[in-house]
């Protein structure tokens, strides 16, 4: 699982500075809508090819799934990668602050090596099955947080799927209503690394893809939180519902999103 992890570092970081290089002319860029409210740019492509490049040299033979290339490809087999390079593309077009490269090494379905790479930030998430969950070399815990009044929540709105916004509004209400504080910073594989190093106590999302969730999953079970759909039900890499937080404030959650 260390080869995993190391390798998913190394392909992070070349896919990060190719990222930070784009930056400099971002509104000089390719941009295309993939569907409505959903955009993709060459930058997305590029560091997705960069990342398949060190992935095919340093692990042989393993597949790759990721968001651009590849994004109905099988998650079936002994190594496969599930691939963001670049979570947050409407922020990074806008110079807002929040995007990252994510990428999960999955061994026969399972989750055995997570990173999220925080490209303006720089911090670099890492986990591996059984072994924890790191920033920068130091170990990383969820939060103690144990009532909502003074939860910090993180979520993303559902623009792309209309049909979730009257029961979002809901939710949004009722966590509200508990005087919990709510962020939307617009990169989910970050909102889950925030969770399990403890700066979010939770976080919910209508509707994420595989790619989008698979190395946060590890982080935070890792540091000792709960990820699971809206149901309670643990879940893996696929389109799902997701609910992840220090496992404290868990139930309270579920309730709140029914």
């Amino acid at each position: 699982m260390a080869q995993l992890r190391d390798a998913s570092v190394e392909a992070a970081r070349v896919a990060a500075e190719f990222v930070r290089e784009k930056a400099r002319d971002r509104l000089g860029l390719d941009v295309r809508e993939k569907q409505a409210a959903d955009f993709v740019s060459e930058v997305d492509t590029g560091a997705e090819t960069r990342i398949r490049d060190v992935l095919s040299s340093l692990v042989p033979g393993a597949a790759v799934v990721g968001e651009e290339l590849s994004p109905t490809a099988s998650m079936a087999g002994e190594t496969v990668f599930v691939v963001d390079p670049l979570d947050g593309t409407t922020n990074f077009l806008h110079g807002f602050p929040a995007y990252a490269v994510s990428i999960a090494a999955l061994t026969d379905g399972e989750i055995a090596a997570a990173v999220v790479l925080n490209i303006p930030g720089g911090e670099l998430y890492t986990a591996t099955r059984g072994g924890g969950a790191w920033r920068d070399g130091a170990r990383i815990r969820v939060s103690g947080v144990d009532t909502p009044r003074r939860a910090l929540i993180g979520t993303g709105f559902p623009f792309k799927q209309l049909e979730f916004v009257e029961r979002y509004l809901g939710q949004f209400e009722r966590i509200t209503r508990a005087q919990a504080g709510i962020r939307r910073a617009g990169s989910a594989a970050l909102d889950l690394a925030w969770v399990a190093s403890g700066q979010f106590d939770g976080f919910w999302e209508s509707r994420l893809a595989p790619w989008d969730i698979a190395a946060g999953i590890l982080l935070v079970r890792e540091a000792g939180g709960r990820v699971t759909d809206f149901t309670g039900h643990d879940i893996a890499p696929a389109h799902t519902p997701v609910v992840a937080s220090n496992g404290v404030l868990h139930e309270w959650l579920l309730r709140s999103l029914q």
